[in-house]
């Protein structure tokens, strides 16, 4: 299926609700209850052939193939591992989580943090799962996975070495919920080596669907305490770290806090000790074990001031990962703090906060929208752009200043599967320009390079998402998402968030024509014309007459009576096309460089509007595949071709269209004619 009409069939099914939370897409096409039945029909167990039980799910470096550390790996069944597997005992707990072989504590850290929810854990872990009734070898689970909800299906074929499982396990050596629902992770992302290093955040959001935000400790901590606890009332998931060098990963400090990981924040609470309020955070270590010495820790000395009656609310004195301390401890000894922040569909309770939110997918390609950040001012424009409309200011602003939140997240698809081809993941951030005296206006270069934006992320990463909270006055703003450098595929997800209603769209501009004088016939054929347009543009405009294609399209745009042939004011017109698109290609191809004669498909979108034409991302990438050339060049022969080309379809579209549509069918339909027909 060619990317329009991927773009197309997932805008249908978003209207169909496919997708969302509450109607999960089969990934890989695979249901789950259709394999069951199957699996069950014929008294097998399920193999699944889109991740199989083989070195290549392992992974592909660390883990590769000849890698001494999958020597002697055997996949198997909990069956073949215990007499009597459960998928969960007892509901699932903290506890469940033990990390194994794998450094996906991140993932851990927030799978511990998912089992504190009870409606986000159901969501991705579906019940009526068991190793008992109508079992057949066969589980799924629900995650999230840039802008959709996606179902999951695997085998129960587990990676082990010596008869025990080699990454995740339970406490509870029978329960086997926690390691399928890592080997559902690892599916989606390629591999259990795809895992290795992250942030909670990127679980967090994949279990919700949320958006997350970091802390900086050392810079952030003024109302941080109050901040977590509102977070912790709103069902937000949070997660801290110790940053650390490469050379210091999971090394322990004096008081047994380990470096470099990932730690679920699971409480914040404050005791009365010694007549005074203290601010305790509760804090659990993925691997079940290590825990923090100091302050407040289990069974030391500070909780013996603490009333009984309170203290047995809050202590719970055992070695499984989960302790206490102080907040001014915590904010000296941790660096980062992170918070999801969920959806509205994701809470179903009226009684919690709900954010607005706007979600949109994009695409960077190269010669048309893949622009780079602002450093490059010749391409920047030609980024996708999206505009949010904030109208109403905060209700009791947290920070007592007024104006409007905002919280952008721009997240790149395919971050961890792109590691197993040996490519790194771009560089991703996003700027915001107030929008002055436009509607649904793409912005051009002359505009950008006029006005300075107003906020924008604070710096391009190569992590997997950039977001940023933002306090910004009522009006109208323009966000481009874009890459660091230029000319770098990519595909992505934008989330817009903010605490009331707010209009948001990506510009989609609407189409417009110029009108054209009618003329009478003249004897000029195609072969006649295709020589008659050889001409000497007086310029370094490169030129070597139009192609047969080119002309049969001028031809049928002009020719009134089908003879096939030009009439002498017809010949006129064209002409005077001609000298118009030479302006245009002469103006907008000043910045050629490297003096070819030819003009950088980047300036293709100012080009098409000032010839009468302003096209959406998906029409212009259609456009530059077919005329750009492979250094992202467009000639002048090809540059009117198209032109002539996008009139003449317009005409048939319009020709052909004998139903009656509003304004925004047209432009629907119009884009798709366009993408089919340029394609």
């Amino acid at each position: 299926m060619s990317n329009i009409a991927k773009v197309l069939s997932k805008r249908q099914d978003r209207g169909e609700g496919l997708g969302t939370n509450k109607k999960a897409i089969p990934f890989n096409k695979q249901d789950y209850q259709t394999l069951k039945q199957e699996c069950l029909a014929k008294k097998t167990l399920f193999c699944d052939p889109t991740f199989p039980a083989e070195s290549a799910s392992l992974g592909y470096n660390e883990l590769g193939p000849q890698s001494s550390q999958t020597r002697g790996v055997q996949w198997k069944r909990p069956k073949e591992l215990c007499s009597n597997p459960q998928f969960i005992v007892d509901g699932a707990t903290r506890t469940d989580i033990c990390q194994g072989a794998l450094g996906d504590c991140w993932l851990l850290a927030a799978i511990a943090s998912l089992t504190l929810e009870k409606e986000f854990l159901e969501r991705v872990v579906p019940h009526g799962q068991s190793f008992k009734e109508n079992y057949a070898g066969i589980f799924h689970f629900q995650l999230w996975q840039c802008g959709e909800w996606v179902d999951v299906v695997i085998d129960d074929r587990l990676p082990t070495r010596n008869g025990r499982l080699l990454f995740v396990q339970s406490a509870e050596g029978s329960e086997f919920w926690s390691a399928l629902l890592e080997k559902a992770y690892a599916k989606v992302n390629g591999s259990y080596e795809a895992l290795t290093g992250g942030l909670a955040n990127e679980g967090f959001e994949d279990f919700t669907g949320g958006i997350a935000e970091s802390y900086n400790l050392s810079k952030d901590s003024s109302h941080l305490f109050k901040l977590m606890q509102k977070a912790l009332t709103l069902r937000s998931l949070m997660a801290c770290f110790i940053s650390t060098s490469s050379q210091e990963i999971e090394a322990k400090t004096s008081l047994k806090l380990v470096k470099g990981h990932a730690y679920s924040v699971t409480g914040a609470k404050e005791v009365h000790s010694h007549g005074r309020l203290v601010q305790l955070v509760r804090l659990r270590n993925p691997w079940g074990q290590v825990e923090w010495t100091g302050p407040w820790s289990d069974n030391s000395k500070e909780w013996n001031s603490v009333q009984p009656e309170e203290k047995a609310k809050l202590v719970h004195s055992a070695e499984d990962g989960e302790f206490w301390m102080a907040y001014s401890d915590f904010i000296q000894n941790f660096s980062w703090l992170e918070i999801c922040n969920q959806t509205p569909d994701a809470l179903s309770s009226n009684t919690v906060s709900r954010w607005k939110f706007s979600q949109f997918e994009g695409d960077w390609r190269v010669g048309s929208t893949a622009g780079g950040c602002g450093n490059n001012p010749v391409s920047f424009c030609s980024n996708p752009q999206f505009v949010i409309k904030l109208e109403e200011e905060d209700d009791d602003p947290y920070d007592g200043k007024d104006g409007c939140t905002i919280l952008v997240g721009l997240m790149q698809k395919d971050f961890r599967k792109v590691k197993r081809f040996g490519q790194n993941p771009n560089a991703i951030g996003f700027t915001i320009y107030k929008l002055r005296g436009r509607n649904n206006i793409h912005l051009s270069r002359d505009v950008l390079l006029r006005q300075r934006p107003i906020a924008g992320c604070k710096g391009f990463t190569s992590m997997r998402e950039v977001s940023e909270r933002f306090k910004l006055p009522t009006g109208e703003y323009v966000i481009i998402p874009s890459t660091f450098e230029p000319n770098r595929n990519g595909s992505f997800v934008l989330r817009v968030f903010t605490e009331k209603e707010a209009a948001a769209r990506f510009v989609q501009s609407v189409f417009s024509i110029f009108q054209f004088k009618k003329g009478k016939l003249l004897e000029i054929g195609i072969l006649c014309l295709q020589c008659s347009v050889v001409f000497h543009t007086g310029t370094d405009v490169k030129t070597d007459g139009f192609s047969m294609e080119t002309c049969r399209h001028i031809i049928s745009l002009l020719d009134k009576d089908g003879s096939g042939k030009l009439g002498l004011m017809e010949f006129q017109i064209l002409w005077i096309k001609i000298q118009k698109y030479l302006v245009i290609y002469i103006y907008l191809g000043k910045h050629d460089t490297d003096n070819s004669g030819t003009m950088s498909s980047y300036e293709m979108r100012d080009a098409m509007k000032e010839a009468g034409f302003q096209l959406n991302n998906e029409v212009l990438q259609v456009i530059i595949s077919r005329y750009a050339n492979q250094q992202c060049t467009v000639d002048f022969d090809s540059f009117v071709g198209c032109l002539i080309h996008l009139e003449m379809l317009f005409r048939k579209f319009l020709y052909l269209l004998n139903v009656t549509f509003s304004l925004t069918d047209v432009l629907f339909w119009v884009l798709q004619w366009l993408c089919l027909a340029l394609s």
